[in-house]
Order: structure tokens, then sequence, then C-alpha cells
């Protein structure tokens, strides 16, 4: 398998370096918290939120270190764990987390004005559109394992480092998109965001089950650990989409649209519902 002398090649600074950055990224946050309980302190911030992010780093730093990371490079099965934590639970884990909610709390107005004007720009609105994030994070597995991609990934150590920055973020557009709690212009209604989690479940099953079956897949393997492989992904992604959607639900609101139209419909001098 091509990932072999990838594995070899790996020194102690390439392990450092994930993990300072996982460090620095936690500092961040927890510094940002500090501020924003600072700037508002009758608001404060979720704890809930805070350990959300510190389990996203965790749950990164188990896939980027060993004994993962080295196994990922060996093995098929340990490529798809990888792919698991990198690409939907750590996601999860850090839009529940609320980063922008909380960097609009700790920046200045004026800097808080001006990324509030870039969340609601025309390039924004279109890569936050669910279709969108569903092809960059569901449509991309069929590119990656049903073509060359995966095995020249596995053999160019910047390649492979771009594919888990590929996961990691689409994973957090996704994720955003369906039920993430920061704010989001051009987000759907609920009715919309499970079709749209829906298509993903199905697209997650059917990728799995061609790989299981050795349909189309091009992957430098051993049979045994490609349908392990596939395996891994059928139920670590059911479990990741059923989190979503619990996500979803916890976040939903239902009341708040209903409750805004009825007020301003009102006559001036009414009171509006409790």
């Amino acid at each position: 398998m091509p990932a072999h002398g990838h594995t070899a090649g790996y020194s102690l600074v390439e392990w450092l370096l994930p993990a300072l950055a996982l460090l620095a990224a936690a500092g961040a946050y927890l510094l940002l918290t500090r501020r924003a309980c600072r700037r508002h302190p009758a608001r404060g911030w979720s704890r809930w939120r805070t350990a959300g992010f510190l389990s996203g780093t965790v749950l990164l730093a188990v896939a980027l270190l060993p004994p993962v990371a080295p196994f990922a490079h060996e093995d098929f099965r340990g490529h798809m764990v990888q792919h698991m934590l990198i690409g939907m639970y750590a996601p999860l884990a850090f839009v529940l987390a609320a980063p922008v909610t909380l960097l609009l709390r700790a920046l200045p107005a004026v800097r808080g004005r001006q990324l509030t004007a870039v969340l609601h720009s025309p390039p924004a609105r279109v890569i936050a559109h669910p279709a969108v994030a569903l092809a960059l994070s569901t449509g991309s597995l069929a590119v990656l394992y049903f073509t060359p991609l995966y095995n020249a990934a596995m053999g160019d150590p910047t390649a492979h480092w771009l594919l888990h920055t590929h996961f990691l973020l689409s994973g957090c557009l996704f994720a955003h998109v369906i039920a993430g709690p920061d704010p989001a212009p051009s987000r759907p209604g609920v009715p919309a965001r499970l079709v749209c989690l829906g298509v993903a479940i199905a697209a997650h099953a059917v990728i799995a089950q061609l790989m299981y079956g050795g349909f189309w897949v091009d992957i430098h393997a051993p049979i045994d650990q490609v349908q392990a492989g596939a395996e891994i992904m059928y139920y670590g992604g059911d479990i990741a989409e059923l989190l979503l959607a619990a996500a979803l639900v916890a976040t939903w609101r239902p009341g708040h649209p209903r409750t805004a139209r009825r007020a301003a419909a009102a006559p001036r001098g009414a009171s509006a519902p409790a």
C-alpha cells in the first residue's frame, strides 16, 4: 500500500505540529470566552459550549496523533476511523460550541459589524447553502473513493493534510447548516434541513455499501480492510448523523417565527402573547 512509505517518513516534529495547533486553538477559544464574559458579564458564556469546543479538540487530537494516525497510514480501517473523527464527530462538537457567536461577543463593536457583513455577503450565503454544504461534505466522498484521488493523497503528505483540512471544514459547514447555533442568514427552515440530512444519510449508506461490495471503488488496500472500513463508515456515519439530528431538534425553536409574525401583525398598543 502506498501509505507505508509515508508513515515511515514521519518525524516527531510532524506529530508535534498538529498537537501545538490544537493547543493554540483551545487556548484561543478560552481567551475569547474570558473576553466575552468581561464585555458582557451579565450574559456570561455557557460552559457547555466551552466543553463542546474542548471535546472537538480532543477528538481531533485522537485522530491526528498516535496511535490512530500511524494506524490510518498503514490500514484502511484506521483511515476510516480518522475520517469519521475529523469529518463528522469533531465538526459537530465545534459547531455546537458556537464559535462565531463567541467571536461576535468578544470583538469590539466595529469589528463585530464587519464580521456580520461578511456573514451576510453573497459568497457566504452561497457557501452556507445546504446543497453546497452537502456536495462538499458528502458528495466529495464519492470523488475520493471512486477515483484515484484516495491513493494519490495517501502517497503525498501535503495532499493528505489537505484532505484532512477538507474533511474538517466541510464537516463543520454541513453541521452548521443543519443544526448550528451560530447566526446563519441564509439557513432554510427545518423541513428543508431534514431533507438535506436525509439525503446525506442515504448517500453515506450507498457509498458504504458500494465500497463493501467492491463496486467502482479505487482503493489500494486488502479487501478485508476495505470491507471493514465500509462497515465503520456505515455504522459510524449513522451514529454521527443521529447526533446531528438530535442537535437539530435541541436547537429548534419552532415558536419564535410564529410569535414574531403575530406581534408584527398585531395593532399598535396590543400586547403580544407571552
